[in-house]
């Protein structure tokens, strides 16, 4: 259940985006978002140069340079926007602790679930033709 951004009835929804607009008061994480750009940039600093061997190093650097501000700045739009990723240890949570009831449930479920009626099409009694003999 969910409840309505418009202060109505809560909902029953699978899926729930509410406020996706633009909101000035939500935070930019420009620390994480510093130390991912400078570990994209030192590693493709790194195999640019082993690719190219150092043949016109200044200007791919430069170009990794200048895709600082254009990454720090998509990052603060969409955090503006309220996209906020997962980190990795929030990303190994529910792998980390497999939760046990949940596993049993699902066996109970299956196991208390009746036989479906027999059809026409699924039926093996005495309605079915016999097999011709070779």
């Amino acid at each position: 259940m969910v409840a309505s951004p418009t202060g109505s009835a809560p909902t029953s929804t699978v899926l729930s985006i509410l406020d996706v607009g633009w909101d000035a008061s939500r935070p930019v994480p420009w620390r994480r978002l510093l130390r991912e750009y400078a570990i994209y940039a030192t590693i493709m600093a790194v195999v640019l140069l082993v690719v190219t061997q150092g043949e016109d190093a200044v200007a791919l650097l430069g170009g990794l340079v200048a895709a600082g501000p254009i990454y720090l700045g998509l990052g603060a739009v969409l955090a503006k926007f309220g996209y906020q990723r997962k980190t990795l240890a929030e990303l190994r949570t529910p792998r980390a602790a497999p939760s046990a009831p949940a596993a049993s449930t699902a066996a109970a479920a299956a196991s208390s679930r009746s036989r479906p009626a027999p059809t026409r099409r699924t039926s093996t009694g005495a309605n079915r033709p016999p097999r011709r003999k070779r």
